[in-house]
């Protein structure tokens, strides 16, 4: 018979509908043995919020899975980063639990079930909790949640929310040690790359002001040299008429003494006509 453990008949109630959990608890019940039968009709039936992340975790078990090592990978760098990738690491993983949560959220609603905003917070949270404790994980991919979890839950929160054994990590996931150091060699990589792209393009952008001072500089110098031509030019022309001048004004001196000479004798001659006219 498929489901013949408790943590597979748990697992099964708890994904089931909730509103038929009682009726179908008790129908397991009474096909199991006296022993598992009393553990079955003991389990407590799941919060809507428990529910619809036992239904997430095994409809897309591979998305979840994915999603957990990712976390998994991310606990182990975190030693490695600097505030500011620390920064980075924690937006990227809220916007990852969102995400996550909002798929769990959609699945739960296309099996006609009303999901709240106060439920897919509570899934949020035991999705955010599995991302930050390997025991909330392992929970969590059970799909046997009675109850959400916390980030801030104790072992014994984690253990008491979930129906059967709480599962370890499975050790064969887990990378071996060099691949481990690949991957710290990788990112370390990659944050020198972020950093050398970073002064690439600090030093591009000061090479086009660079050019551009000097694209300003030239063309100035261009302009002052075409002016300084032109001045050169106009200072010779007037040079030339400062020579001429020079030369003609010894002569314009003597033309214009002669011309007072005359005028002084025009002067004396009419001067004596007049006395000749009075004595007549």
């Amino acid at each position: 018979m498929v489901g013949t453990t408790f943590e597979e008949i748990a697992a099964g109630l708890y994904s089931g509908p909730p509103e038929a959990f009682v009726s179908s608890r008790k129908a397991r019940a009474a096909e199991a043995d006296a022993h598992l039968a009393s553990r079955i009709l003991a389990l407590r039936k799941p919060s809507i919020a428990a529910w619809v992340v036992n239904v997430f975790a095994q409809e897309r078990a591979g998305q979840l899975g994915e999603a957990l090592e990712l976390a998994r990978e991310l606990r182990e760098a975190q030693d490695d980063l600097d505030a500011a990738a620390l920064a980075k690491l924690g937006r990227e993983r809220r916007a990852l639990t969102r995400k996550l949560a909002q798929a769990a959220g959609e699945l739960a609603a296309s099996r006609g079930e009303r999901v709240t905003s106060s439920t897919l917070d509570a899934v949020e949270q035991s999705i955010s909790a599995a991302f930050y404790d390997p025991a909330a994980a392992a929970a969590v991919a059970s799909g046997r949640l009675s109850r959400a979890l916390d980030p801030s839950a104790t072992q014994n929160d984690i253990r008491d929310a979930v129906a059967g054994d709480v599962p370890e990590l499975d050790p064969v996931s887990l990378p071996p040690a060099d691949e481990l150091q690949a991957r710290r060699a990788r990112r370390e990589a990659e944050r020198a790359i972020a950093a050398a792209e970073k002064d690439q393009a600090s030093a591009e952008r000061e090479l086009t002001t660079r050019d551009k001072a000097l694209r300003e500089l030239r063309a100035k110098r261009g302009e002052l040299a075409e002016r300084t031509s032109e001045l050169e030019n106009e200072l010779a022309r007037i040079r030339e008429e400062l020579r001429r001048a020079e030369h003609d004004l010894p002569e314009a001196e003597r033309s214009r003494e002669d011309a007072a000479t005359r005028a002084e004798a025009a002067a004396d001659a009419l001067d004596l006509a007049r006395k000749a006219k009075d004595a007549l």
